[in-house]
């Protein structure tokens, strides 16, 4: 293989300075230093084959710091580079805006597609059966069932994102793509495939924008015996960036784990059998349709056994979650896991299995060639119980299962009253898997984030991300300070007589400073709590205030996110009330948001049950859970709360932090010294509502 070329620093970086070929084409342009030396670190990484973690304050302008020499280098060596995000409004920003920005700069073609799951794709065969199961949905699922197939005639992608309306979750599970239910080759639609046309444009691009679980998807299918050298989920690459890196961890987390539920156990029964307005229907009658009527009335003792072993297990499970919403298996709770849980458990692995033993004969008696399509279809949710039934065998033998988590949630539906329990297995450490996957057989991989490290250093996430296990590489790191003016725009204020957290008048003292602050701020503020309770306590207080004055108010939980953000955006004086997923990802400059109130300091509960495996296991090994866990992990999500105040450098605004711990706890110190140096009052709070008004207000009243 031909030696790589080097990228030429002077030239990429000339590009991005004043006057520049890329710098031309931003309105506004204004010169970052820390843009350009962040950029240089990313250069070095093509050319030395390294590992880089950089951390890039709000406004250095990461992305294109990252994406002139990425382009660049697929340019010059012919080369495939991933570029990955763990949000789907980033994926579309690189891919419908700065990417051609910086593809015009440098005059080159470079073929670049976006890459989503392909749970985003439609899936026209699914789509043809549905259409044909009509007694499967009601009027308005079936009407917007035909309005898919009518844009599926001429959608060029076949991409969720591109309908014109929103389909119902369940109705789109039911059509979309799936990788265990595909056909492949022997798909009758393979000509019309929109994942497979995906597939061959990812073939011949040389930049591919996609997101971090289906990277992780990849790399997983790849280390575990798929190799490097050709198509798995994604064609074979060796360079990658990783944007918004801080969810490094928490990505793979979610990718490793496996779980189930009921619902997920009717649905697939239903598609195999079921009973709906006197007819039967489902994958399994074809079958049996020579079988004669005991074979069917066995089917359905076998099939019902099942719902009721589900419906069992998930009561027990209800029962056992229903102080915390969560339960988790441990050696102290033996007892009482052997006595109310294990016995479901038990029960509902016997039903799967018997189920599995009673369809397994049915399909070895059926020719392939005259039932290929119905007997991989049966087969793959044949596949999905064996997967139930192995975390069943998870769960029962849970004492042997050291390195993962074995729990359950609880969820609520829409209908009052309505709940069920989640069953998970969740991996304690992924550090050694992303080691082995990710950094290790890979020539450059690139971590960017604007929130990288604690107090100054990158360990904490050097540390669960693996970066830190891959000791034979070179690896490089810096920080590149925000340009923004926070020592002049911003008011970081936290009241000295905010009470504690677990103090009687805490939550009294929150439900009334929220309102006044959004009062005085004129509205345009964002208010981020740790927990729904906290939320809806705060905003029940503030509401009528707060509607007295005009002010709209906008709560988590009364709509779709994106929607409540547009709403949020579009009304200078509203307000809005979030709690975990709104911590970061909102971007909403100007006088949109005025005022960032943190209620609290984002530790995580200390009944979470993967936080609290992880914390043990630190203390096993002699560490301190509190100080290598718990305050590094809240001080990394306290600095995205904070950066949700600052989007642009003409930006002016107060972050109000209304817990007490930040000033009277010696751990204080760690959340003030990961901030940008700002303007700060930490008096009382009337003093603080003074302090605010004229920060926010008297610069603009002429002299």
């Amino acid at each position: 293989m031909a030696e790589a070329q080097k990228l030429d620093a002077g030239i990429i970086l000339r590009a991005l300075e004043a006057g520049g070929v890329i710098a031309q084409r931003l309105p506004g342009y204004e010169n970052r230093t820390s843009q350009l030396d962040l950029m240089r670190l990313i250069i070095r990484g093509f050319n030395e084959d390294a590992l880089i973690a950089a951390e890039a304050g709000t406004g250095v302008g990461k992305s294109f710091a990252y994406l002139l020499p990425a382009l660049s280098y697929a340019v010059l060596n012919d080369e495939r580079v991933i570029l990955s995000t763990a949000t789907i409004p980033l994926q579309q920003q690189l891919y419908e805006k700065d990417i051609p920005l910086v593809m015009s700069g440098l005059g080159k073609k470079l073929k670049v597609v976006l890459v989503k799951g392909r749970g985003n794709y439609l899936c026209l065969r699914r789509l043809d059966d549905a259409l044909r199961e009509r007694y499967m949905f009601d009027d308005n699922d079936y009407r917007d069932l035909q309005k898919v197939a009518e844009w599926a005639k001429t959608s060029p992608t076949g991409g969720r994102s591109d309908l014109t309306f929103t389909p119902a979750e369940a109705l789109w599970s039911k059509i979309c793509s799936e990788a265990d239910s595909c056909l492949g080759a022997r798909c009758p639609d393979r000509e019309q495939c929109f994942v497979l046309a995906l597939r061959k444009a990812c073939a011949d691009a040389r930049i591919l924008v996609v997101n971090h679980h289906l990277l992780f998807a990849d790399l997983a299918a790849r280390h575990e015996g798929a190799g490097y050298a050709g198509t798995v989920v994604l064609p074979p690459y060796a360079r990658i960036v990783l944007d918004e890196a801080h969810t490094l961890e928490a990505s793979a987390t979610s990718f490793f784990s496996k779980e189930f539920s009921r619902f997920g156990i009717y649905h697939q029964l239903g598609r195999l059998y079921r009973k709906r307005r006197g007819q039967k229907q489902g994958l399994l009658l074809r079958l049996l349709s020579d079988q004669g009527e005991e074979k069917l009335a066995e089917l359905e003792a076998g099939i019902q056994d099942v719902r009721d072993c589900a419906d069992a297990l998930d009561k027990a499970g209800l029962e056992l979650g229903k102080t915390d919403g969560v339960f988790r298996l441990t050696r102290l709770k033996e007892g009482l896991i052997e006595e109310k849980l294990t016995p479901g458990l038990r029960a509902l692995k016997k039903a799967l299995l018997a189920l599995l033993d009673f369809v397994g004969p049915l399909l070895s008696a059926l020719p392939e060639e005259n039932y290929e399509t119905l007997l991989w279809d049966i087969r793959v949710i044949l596949r999905r119980f064996d997967a139930v039934e192995k975390v069943c065998s998870a769960f029962i033998d849970f004492k042997n299962h050291p390195e993962e988590v074995i729990w359950m949630e609880r969820r609520s539906g829409s209908v009052p009253g309505e709940a069920w329990m989640i069953f998970r297995i969740t991996p304690i450490d992924v550090a050694s898997s992303l080691k082995e996957a990710l950094f290790k057989p890979n020539k450059t991989v690139i971590c960017v984030s604007a929130t990288l490290t604690v107090n100054q250093a990158f360990e904490y996430w050097k540390g669960r991300s693996g970066f830190a296990l891959a000791v034979d590489r070179e690896i490089l790191t810096g920080q590149f300070p925000s340009p923004f003016p926070y020592s002049t725009a911003v008011l970081l204020a936290a009241p000295r007589d905010a009470p504690l957290p677990d103090e009687k008048t805490y939550r009294a003292f929150v439900d009334q400073a929220v309102p006044a602050l959004m009062l005085c701020a004129k509205g345009s503020a964002l208010a981020l709590f740790t927990s729904y309770e906290a939320l809806r306590s705060a905003y029940t207080a503030a509401l009528p205030l707060l509607q007295e004055q005009g002010i709209l108010c906008l709560k988590q939980g009364d709509d779709d996110r994106n929607r409540l953000l547009q709403k949020f955006l579009q009304d200078e004086k509203s307000v809005l009330f979030a709690t975990d997923s709104f911590w970061e990802g909102v971007d909403a400059p100007g006088n949109t948001l005025r005022m960032v109130i943190l209620c609290r300091l984002p530790f995580k509960a200390p009944t979470d049950p993967v936080f609290e495996a992880r914390c043990e296991t630190i203390e096993q090994r002699g560490g301190n859970a509190f100080m290598d866990l718990s305050l590094p992990e809240s001080v990394m999500k306290f600095k995205q709360g904070f950066g949700r105040l600052m989007r642009r450098s003409s930006d002016r605004g107060v972050v109000a932090v209304l817990d007490g711990r930040i000033l009277h706890k010696r751990y204080g110190a760690f959340f003030l010294q990961s901030l940008p140096k700002t303007k700060t009052n930490f008096s009382n709070f009337e003093m603080i509502i003074k302090e605010t008004d004229k920060f926010l207000f008297s610069h603009n009243v002429p002299e």
